[in-house]
C-alpha cells in the first residue's frame, strides 16, 4: 500500500515510516527538511514541502491520487518565524481533506492531542480541535489517536526537557511536580497507526492512547535519573512564578525560530497532565508503561550527555550572542583605543574603516546566532572570523600572545564553546 507520512522525518513520524515500511508498504515522508532523513533511510521516497504553503486542494492532488493513506504527523506548539499554527495545523489539513475526496476518498490517519480542558483555547490545541472536527464531517475514512506525552528511545521537546531536568546536578528542579503525567511508548504509537492500515482498528475511531498508572511528574523525573544511571536526588519545587521569565524568554526565543518545550503552550498543555480526552476511547491493546519503555531501552553514556548538554545548549547560544555584541560595541564606545592598535600598520581612514567594519561583522554574527535559520551560518561565520583575527593579530602584534591578560589566548576557549554550539544545534 502506498503511504504519505507528514512530518515523516520527525521524532513520531520516522517511528511511524519504519514501522511501515518493514510491513511491506511503500512510504513517502513529507518534510521541511528532509536530507539528512534521505540518507538515514535510503529506501523511503521523500517529498520537501511546507505545509504552511501547502492550503489549497491543488497542493495535495497528486500526493492524493498516489497514496491510499495519509499519515499527519506534523504540527506545530506556537506561532514563530518558521511555525504558522493555522496555516500548518488546519488550513492544509481542510485543503488535504479536499483533495483526498476528490480523488475518491483515502484512509487519514491524524496524529492529534487531548483537544479539551483547561488548555483548549490555547491556538495548538483549537487549530487541531477544529481540524479534527473537520476531519470527522468530511465522509472520509478516518482514525485520530490522540498520544499523551510520547517517550521513545530518541528525544525531542517535552521528553528531552524531561532528561535534561533528570540529570540536574544535587536536585532535581521541577514546576508542578505533583501533577499526574500521562505517557506512551512511542512503539506503542507506531503500533496504533499500523492497526489503523491494516483495518484492526475501524475507520471512524477517535482513541487516546496513553499507558495505564499515571505517574506524578517529580516519579517520572525520578525514573528518568535513575535510568541515566544517576543516583537519586531531592526533588527540588519551583513556583510557577518563578517559571514564567523563563517561560517569556522561551516564547520570544519562539519568535526567532527556536522550538523551546519551556514555551507557554508546552508549560499549559503540561500543567494539565495530558491525561484522557472526553469523546475518545482507549486503546484496545495494552500499551507499555513508562517504567517498560525505558526498560526496553538501556541508556548509554551519549544519553547521559545529550541530558546533561541539553540544558546547556540555550546558555551557550545567549553567552555566544553577547560575547560577540560586546567585542563589537565596546571598541565603538572607545574608537581611538582600538584604532591605536594599527599604529605604524594603517593610516587614520584605513584604521578607522577595519575598527568599523571588524565591529559591524562582530555585531551581525552576535545577533544573528538568535535568529534560528541563520544560526549555523552564523556559527560557522564566528570560527572563521575568530581564526581570521588570531591570524591577523599574530602578524600584526604576536607580542599579544604573551600578554598578562591574554586577549588573544581567550579566543581559544571561545572557538571550541562555538564549535560545541555547532555540534548541538540540531533540534532532532
Amino acid at each position: 500500500m502506498n503511504i504519505l507520512i507528514l512530518g515523516g522525518n520527525g521524532f513520531i513520524g520516522s517511528a511511524i515510516m519504519r514501522k511501515l515500511a518493514a510491513q511491506g508498504h511503500r512510504v513517502t515522508a513529507l518534510g521541511r527538511d528532509t536530507k539528512r532523513a534521505a540518507i538515514q533511510f535510503p529506501g523511503t521516497d521523500f517529498v520537501r514541502a511546507d505545509l504552511a504553503g501547502m492550503t489549497s486542494a491543488q497542493d495535495w492532488n497528486r500526493l492524493a491520487a498516489d497514496h491510499q493513506v495519509v499519515v499527519n504527523c506534523a504540527g506545530a506548539l506556537q506561532d514563530g518565524l518558521r511555525d504558522d499554527l493555522a496555516a500548518v495545523q488546519e488550513r492544509a489539513m481542510l485543503a488535504l481533506y479536499a483533495a483526498a475526496t476528490s480523488a475518491g476518498g483515502r484512509l487519514i490517519v491524524q496524529i492529534s492531542a487531548r483537544t479539551d480542558g483547561g488548555a483548549a483555547d490555547l491556538p495548538f490545541l483549537a487549530t487541531k480541535r477544529r481540524a479534527d472536527a473537520a476531519l470527522k464531517q468530511s465522509g472520509l475514512d478516518h482514525v485520530i489517536l490522540r498520544p499523551s506525552l510520547v517517550v521513545g528511545r530518541n528525544a525531542y521537546g517535552g521528553t528531552a526537557l524531561v532528561r535534561g531536568l533528570a540529570s540536574f546536578p544535587f536536585v532535581i528542579p521541577a514546576i508542578h511536580a505533583e501533577i499526574p503525567v500521562a505517557t506512551v511508548a512511542l512503539d506503542d504509537v507506531a503500533e496504533a497507526v499500523a492497526r489503523a492500515v491494516d483495518g484492526r482498528i475501524k475507520p471512524g475511531s477517535d482513541i487516546a492512547l496513553a499507558a495505564a498508572g499515571n505517574l506524578s511528574l517529580g516519579e517520572m523525573l525520578a525514573l528518568h535519573r535513575r535510568w541515566l544511571g544517576l543516583p537519586a536526588a531531592r526533588l527540588m519545587a519551583v513556583p510557577a512564578a518563578l517559571a514564567r521569565p523563563v517561560t517569556a524568554i522561551a516564547d520570544i526565543a519562539g519568535r526567532l525560530g527556536w522550538r523551546s518545550p519551556l514555551r507557554s503552550t508546552a508549560m499549559a498543555v503540561m500543567a494539565e497532565g495530558g491525561a484522557g480526552s472526553s469523546g475518545a476511547t482507549p486503546s484496545a491493546f495494552e500499551l507499555r508503561s513508562l517504567q517498560q519503555s525505558l526498560d526496553d531501552a538501556p541508556s548509554g553514556v551519549q544519553d547521559l550527555w545529550f541530558a546533561r548538554l541539553y540544558l546547556l545548549k540555550a546558555p551557550i547560544i545567549l553567552t555566544l550572542s553577547l560575547f560577540w555584541l560586546t567585542s563589537g560595541l565596546i571598541p565603538l564606545v572607545k574608537l581611538a583605543a582600538a584604532m591605536a592598535h594599527f599604529d605604524g600598520l594603517l593610516t587614520y581612514g584605513p584604521a578607522l574603516l577595519t575598527v568599523m567594519a571588524s565591529c559591524s561583522l562582530d555585531i551581525v554574527l552576535g545577533l544573528a546566532v538568535l535568529v534560528r535559520p541563520a544560526a549555523r551560518l552564523a556559527l560557522l561565520g564566528m570560527v572563521c572570523t575568530s581564526g581570521f583575527y588570531l591570524l591577523a593579530a599574530t602578524f600584526a602584534q604576536p607580542a599579544l600572545w604573551l600578554d598578562p591578560l591574554g586577549p588573544l589566548v581567550k579566543v581559544l576557549p571561545s572557538i571550541l564553546l562555538t564549535l560545541t554550539a555547532l555540534a548541538t544545534l540540531d533540534e532532532r
